[in-house]
């Protein structure tokens, strides 16, 4: 296997790190209207005790993100060129709305008063319904194709899109979108039912119920759709065990059998990240028509560079991998909203 192909496999599995870890961060930022159970102190402590399943993770869920920017970056600049300067303005949404979610999650707590509290929720579920959207929309387009064109400059072609920001938002993106999203939020679902006990974890499994097979039957859709048009056999195969994996998640959960369900979300995400890659190969952005592809071996850095990529990753990587699993066991007891004190001061209205 060639380096360009090793980073290609690298990034894959970056991506599929990154929607499986923050994906239920979004989830229950997602849920906090939902499984509140309305105003007053309990809805508070509830809402807290939700936040705080997530407290130890979520910001090192992120760094995943930060890491694929990163290697795509330095192994396929013109691919990061390509997708960023042509996706500038969602993406830029994309930042802005993390933000805003993560000044929520670290400043909500500072004060006790609802106003404060009220607004900085806002951000938090904003933040968890707008970004998994605009990275499941960011994602599809790669797949379904973009607009694209060929240059010449000199000697050298290259391929660079050729849209605008209306470009962006084909039928096929928007439901890419919106899978994802209603994907995160059972994901999430399923991620309290584990991690809570008590009323917050028999309501989490009825969303879950809800919301898995809903975004099932959007999986099916959005995997034909795809499929359809680019797919190819391990594509199929991969969108295959998917949806499956998400069935018996939504089986599992029906049964409070919440570490399998769990788990099987977990499988289709990586599933689904991995047939849109298989899908890809062996370009980095589809052409939308008759519009050009832009392959990996025109989007990849120097032999050299890549080179030393490689070696970085074999001795970062483990570490990587070592912390995450080490803080996820170090966090693994439920809780409850009996484990949470009570603030000093109660919300006023």
């Amino acid at each position: 296997m060639d380096l360009i192909t090793v980073w290609f496999v690298l990034l894959a599995i970056l991506w599929t790190g990154y929607l499986v870890l923050e994906g239920f961060d979004f989830g229950v930022g997602m849920l906090l209207p939902v499984l509140d159970g309305g105003d007053g102190a309990d809805g508070e402590t509830r809402r807290r005790a939700m936040l705080t399943t997530i407290g130890p993770h979520w910001d090192g869920n992120e760094v995943w993100l930060i890491t694929a920017g990163g290697a795509m970056f330095a192994a396929f600049p013109h691919w990061y060129a390509t997708m960023f300067s042509g996706m500038y303005l969602a993406l830029l949404l994309l930042l802005v709305v993390l933000i805003l979610r993560n000044m929520g999650l670290e400043y909500r707590h500072k004060r006790t008063d609802r106003p404060w509290v009220r607004r900085w929720d806002a951000t938090i579920i904003g933040g968890s319904v707008i970004a998994p959207f605009v990275v499941g929309v960011a994602l599809t387009n790669l797949v379904a194709g973009l607009p694209m064109s060929e240059h010449t400059m000199g000697t050298t072609r290259y391929t660079e899109f050729d849209g605008s920001l209306l470009s962006l938002f084909t039928p096929v993106a928007i439901l890419g979108g919106v899978t994802l999203t209603i994907l995160c939020l059972a994901h999430g679902a399923h991620f309290l039912a584990l991690k809570t006990d008590g009323g917050i974890r028999e309501d989490a499994r009825g969303v879950a119920t809800r919301a898995g097979t809903a975004s099932a039957v959007l999986a099916v859709i959005l995997f034909t759709a795809l499929g359809l048009e680019h797919g190819t056999a391990a594509s199929w195969v991969a969108f295959g065990v998917a949806a499956i994996a998400l069935l018996l998640a939504v089986a599992a959960n029906a049964k409070g059998a919440e570490a399998l369900a769990f788990t099987g979300t977990s499988a289709t995400i990586a599933g689904t990240v991995i047939g849109y890659f298989l899908i890809l190969f062996p370009n980095a952005i589809n052409g939308r028509g008759s519009s050009r592809d832009l392959t990996l071996e025109a989007a990849a850095s120097s032999p050299m560079t890549l080179t030393i990529m490689t070696w970085a990753a074999v001795v970062f990587t483990p570490i990587m991998l070592g912390y995450t699993v080490w803080s996820y066991w170090i966090f693994r007891r439920r809780l409850s909203p009996e484990h949470i004190p009570q603030p000093a001061e109660a919300p006023s209205a």
